[in-house]
């Protein structure tokens, strides 16, 4: 923290255009060169940030279910970088000192902050000399939680010497400082830097607390040890997509080593008129609703001794007891083994007395835009007919989503639970998941949500925001094996933490033996773990691509969807499409577009290590 440094790194700075392009990663296209030069800034400037006051071990911030966040500047000219980072690992409200310059007091802003339970603060240096501000950092200290973030070089810290909140020191005050500074906070970089000064009697030298990583860093490709340029072939690959209309548009996320390395949207969400993919864009995952909420509810339950694998149906599900499903075990449903039929057309059944156009109390449940089916058809045509199919391959392989139709209701009797409240209760919102849930259109916008299919045979209508399998929305668009939604950043997140074996930012989601239990290979027919599909030993398939260790497991989904996880190179590999709009298009899988795009991370991989 002496002006030396800072010199250096100001030099160093001078060499960055743009560090938000950095993390939006439009990046990619940089030089490898400039790259290392931008990755090098970061290093340095996240090994001489200072974290101070943390004997409560705020930070890195943990339980962030229990967190209402907002972040105020105080005449921070870097907000938007800064908000925009904080935004990545939770939902963060953004407040500034900018909306209040008619006031002399910022009262009316620590007003505006009554619902919130944490506060972080980002401010200049040159903001501690402006009266206002420190009065304000001072009373809202006594009422809330509070985090300063203080940028730029300083001669002494004695406005904070009364303060016991922590306090983020770091001498640059530029955006790639605005950047890094929101990841030491979440945990995604770890603090190591102590005070090599003293600058008040209360700050003095020596102190200053270390942290570990646990959280995503979101960073650049060289700082994994692959080279930008390598991974040029994923452009090549997702434009050939878009160009032979395989999907409109297309969402790439690489995270390795628990760093996200490469995030860049491609196309539109449709192919005329359609608005720009963004990476943050929402997205029909289809059948990765499996292993994304369904699973991770089996893994918990099964864990807290409620769910035994080797229990039958019928223990669980009364209605099933004189059923042809009684006798199957949890186990043969997770492997797709229970010999159940693949699939029901279940919007066959639907007559026209069935639905309604509008919604009403004999009509409540919403299947997508202008098209609510009957109360109780659920529980009184869709769910007899599964109870009812027969059982004709028990102990083959056999692909059927009435598995975890199966499971779905299993794990809400045992939990108590609906299954999107639970996993959003247990999974998503602690791990600061803010997109991923059913019924999308609930929260968001439509223009936030990627469009599937124009349906024209039996919702008559664009699908947006609505789940695209028919049985999942006549279900009310929540079901085991379809219906959930999210965005890339959602994914990386839930997936790193079962890389991690169960342990993210500071908590422990599952026991390693867990993880490893239901991720490795299960069945004795199929490639199968226990709901996660895997790495297939037949070389002629190359699944889920040519370079895939023995390890990786994961899932696809039907509307162009995958996520992969391979512990031997710790990544995690996530591709999000809408292949179905304006129709469903076999192009995605002839091309073999997700298994190209994992085998060029890979060699970029590969050749970074030689």
């Amino acid at each position: 923290m002496n002006k030396k440094y800072s010199k250096k790194s100001n030099l160093a700075g001078i060499m960055i255009t743009s560090f938000m392009a950095l993390f939006t990663f439009s990046a990619c296209a940089q030089s490898h060169q400039q790259n290392q030069q931008k990755v090098a800034v970061i290093n340095t400037i996240s090994s001489n940030t200072v974290l101070l006051n943390n004997q409560t071990n705020l930070l890195p911030i943990t339980a962030l279910d229990q967190k209402n966040i907002a972040s105020v500047s105080l005449d921070f000219s870097f907000k938007s970088s800064f908000d925009s980072l904080l935004n990545k690992y939770a939902k963060v409200s953004s407040f500034s000192s900018d909306a209040y310059l008619a006031s002399t007091t910022l009262d009316d802003l620590e007003d505006d902050l009554k619902y919130f339970n944490l506060v972080i603060v980002a401010l200049p240096v040159s903001a501690i000399n402006n009266p206002r501000n420190t009065s304000f950092i001072n009373s809202v200290a006594k009422n809330k939680k509070i985090i300063i973030a203080l940028f730029g070089e300083t001669g002494s810290l004695l406005a904070f010497d009364g303060i016991s909140a922590p306090i983020i020191w770091s001498n640059q005050n530029n955006e790639a400082a605005a950047v890094t500074v929101p990841q030491m906070i979440f945990g995604g970089i770890p603090f190591t830097k102590k005070l090599t000064a003293s600058y008040s009697p209360k700050y003095v030298i020596g102190q200053g607390a270390s942290t570990t990583q646990t959280r995503l860093k979101y960073t650049l490709p060289e700082d994994a040890g692959v080279n930008s340029d390598d991974l040029k072939e994923i452009d090549n690959i997702a434009e050939e997509a878009i160009r032979e209309k395989a999907a409109p548009g297309i969402v790439v996320l690489v995270a390795k080593d628990g760093k996200v390395i490469f995030n860049k949207a491609y196309g539109n969400h449709t192919y005329v008129n359609g608005l720009p993919e963004k990476v943050t864009d929402i997205f029909d995952l289809a059948s990765l609703t499996k292993t994304t909420a369904t699973t991770p509810t089996v893994m918990r339950l099964f864990e807290e001794h409620k769910l035994n694998l080797d229990t039958n149906i019928g223990a669980y599900i009364p209605k099933a007891r004189l059923s042809p499903m009684n006798p199957i075990k949890v186990r043969e449903v997770m492997l797709h083994q229970a010999g159940f039929i693949p699939f029901i057309p279940f919007h066959d059944f639907v007559k026209p007395g069935d639905y309604s156009r509008d919604s009403s109390a004999a009509f409540p449940t919403k299947v997508a835009d202008n098209y609510y089916i009957k109360k109780g058809f659920f529980k009184e045509v869709m769910w007899p007919k599964m109870l009812n199919s027969p059982i004709r391959t028990r102990g083959k392989y056999v692909y059927s989503d009435i598995s975890m139709y199966v499971m779905k209701e299993i794990c809400e009797r045992l939990s108590g639970m609906p299954l999107d409240t639970y996993v959003w209760e247990n999974f998503y919102k602690p791990l600061g998941m803010q997109t991923a849930g059913f019924l999308p259109r609930n929260r968001f916008s439509k223009d936030q949500i990627v469009p599937t299919e124009q349906d024209n045979y039996f919702r008559k209508t664009l699908l947006e925001g609505y789940v695209h399998d028919q049985g999942a929305a006549l279900a009310g668009g929540v079901s085991g094996h379809a219906g959930l939604f999210s965005s890339a950043n959602d994914l990386a997140i839930i997936y790193q933490m079962l890389l991690n074996k169960g342990s993210y930012g500071g908590n422990q989601y599952f026991q390693p033996q867990t993880v490893d239990m239901f991720s490795k290979k299960q069945s004795d027919v199929s490639r199968r773990g226990l709901g996660f599909d895997r790495w297939d030993p037949d070389a002629t398939k190359k699944y889920p691509s040519q370079l895939a260790s023995p390890l990786t497991y994961g899932h696809t989904g039907y509307t162009g969807t995958a996520v992969w996880v391979d512990p031997a190179k710790g990544l995690v590999y996530v591709f999000l499409s809408n292949r179905i709009n304006p129709k469903v298009s076999e192009k995605l899988g002839s091309l073999k577009i997700r298994p190209r795009i994992q085998d060029a991370i890979y060699k970029a991989i590969e050749k970074g290590s030689n």
